[in-house]
């Protein structure tokens, strides 16, 4: 059985994780960019963006002052036994988010929204936010992701619906002006990483726009072809429109853009934007039934890369 105390532990050093330090993949977007930059002012933003980011991880402060939104993701074995029950992961998480925000790990940006009231901890009415799935096997995966603020307000999020008639052109092109749209509000902080969903409902469209923003790993491409090719298709787009580090200007405006779908009704195509931080903050732990426990670099939520196997 999963105890309470290890919940209490793995959930308070993944929150810390999550905070300090940024994912390999990330970090290798961010050289890439460095190597392909075009210009030398932009080559330099990039560098200390990374050199920033290194000292995060080695002080163990925060990678960006916003932690914004704090956001749980939650595989959990068909067969797990966790003690307390599913029902004991909500309220660990709120008393560790609350335990993070005390010690600096994160800071206090969740409040009432109409009366403006802050608890000073980040707990509060459906924060923390957690989105759960269900797999075969024993063990529990937890992702943290500290969903800056820019990302979410003043645009970084968008929903339209497209009618079939528009087709795949109608679909891109609104990806394309809410892309050019959020960039101009000046929030957030390109080159972003781009999550897309299409199809569903609404919520079921910004649900998983949101999880390819924050789940999926940088340059990572969807097994179905004809999805990878929107992906390869906008980004090539997407970078031409010179944004750069900061909308500084360069070659790199967007570092990854992850498409997910789902299926739709007849008389409409729902489509969401969701942009994720430059610094793609998320951090992983599994924790198998025996009580063992392991950092994972990719979260898999998708269940695509065989990460799975062990649970």
């Amino acid at each position: 059985m999963i105890s309470k105390k290890l919940l209490e532990e793995v959930m308070f050093d993944t929150i810390k994780k999550s905070s300090c330090f940024i994912p390999d993949d990330v970090k290798q977007g961010i050289k890439k960019a460095i190597k392909s930059a075009e210009k030398e002012e932009t080559k330099i933003a990039f560098k200390n963006t990374l050199e920033s980011l290194e000292l995060s991880k080695k002080r163990k402060n925060l990678a960006c002052p916003d932690t914004g939104w704090p956001l749980f993701f939650c595989k959990i074995g068909n067969e797990a036994k966790i003690e307390g029950g599913i029902m004991a992961l909500e309220d660990i998480g709120g008393n560790m988010v609350a335990k993070a925000t005390k010690k600096g790990y994160l800071r206090s940006t969740m409040k009432h929204p109409l009366s403006g009231y802050d608890p000073g901890t980040n707990v509060g009415v459906n924060m923390p936010d957690f989105s759960y799935k269900f797999v075969p096997g024993s063990n529990l995966e937890i992702t943290f992701v500290a969903k800056g603020g820019g990302s979410e307000c003043f645009g970084g999020t968008r929903y339209r619906m497209i009618a079939f008639a528009d087709g795949l052109e109608g679909i891109e092109k609104f990806i394309v002006d809410a892309f050019i749209a959020s960039g101009r509000a000046g929030a957030v902080c390109p080159p972003p990483i781009l999550g897309i969903g299409i199809g569903g409902t609404a919520n079921v469209a910004t649900q998983i726009a949101k999880e390819a923003a924050c789940l999926r790993t940088i340059k990572s491409r969807h097994p179905e072809a004809n999805i990878a090719d929107i992906e390869d298709n906008l980004y090539v787009e997407l970078n031409k429109l010179g944004v750069g580090p900061m909308g500084s200007g360069g070659n790199t405006s967007v570092l990854s853009v992850n498409v997910e779908y789902s299926y739709t009704h007849l008389a409409g195509i729902a489509v969401a934007t969701s942009t994720n931080c430059l610094v793609g903050r998320r951090a992983t732990t599994r924790i198998y039934h025996n009580g063992e426990t392991e950092e994972l670099g990719n979260p898999d939520w998708f269940e695509r890369s065989g990460n799975n196997d062990n649970l």
